[in-house]
């Protein structure tokens, strides 16, 4: 079974960054789509980003001007920046491919604690 493995994750201090990666555990074809998503204790899961193809890009209103959302195709891998973080942006971070027939994979999650 095909899974998406986040890495990257842990606690930081607020004002900090971090980089979370992800990769699947075995080959996914024709991917169209590559992103985050985020869903904090209580919450929904919200985008934070996307990548379609390897640069067109759409970011949350939450995490814009903060966020780079990157992708190397060659090892079918995407990547978060995220700088100025902030307390708000604890949460279960998880990536998310989409193919070009719409099957969607997701992963386990990772977390990240912003520590005020």
């Amino acid at each position: 079974q095909v899974q998406l493995v986040e890495s990257g994750g842990g606690v930081v201090q607020a004002g900090g960054s971090l980089r979370l990666s992800c990769a699947p555990s075995t080959t996914i074809s024709n991917v169209s789509i590559r992103g985050w998503f985020r869903q904090a204790p209580g919450q929904e899961r919200e985008l934070v980003a996307t990548i379609v193809g390897g640069s067109i890009t759409d970011y949350g209103d939450s995490v814009k001007g903060r966020a780079t959302v990157s992708v190397d195709t060659a090892k079918n891998m995407v990547y978060l920046q995220m700088n100025s973080l902030k307390p708000e942006d604890t949460a279960v971070y998880y990536c998310n491919y989409r193919t070009l027939r719409g099957v969607g994979y997701w992963g386990q999650g990772t977390q990240v604690t912003v520590s005020s």
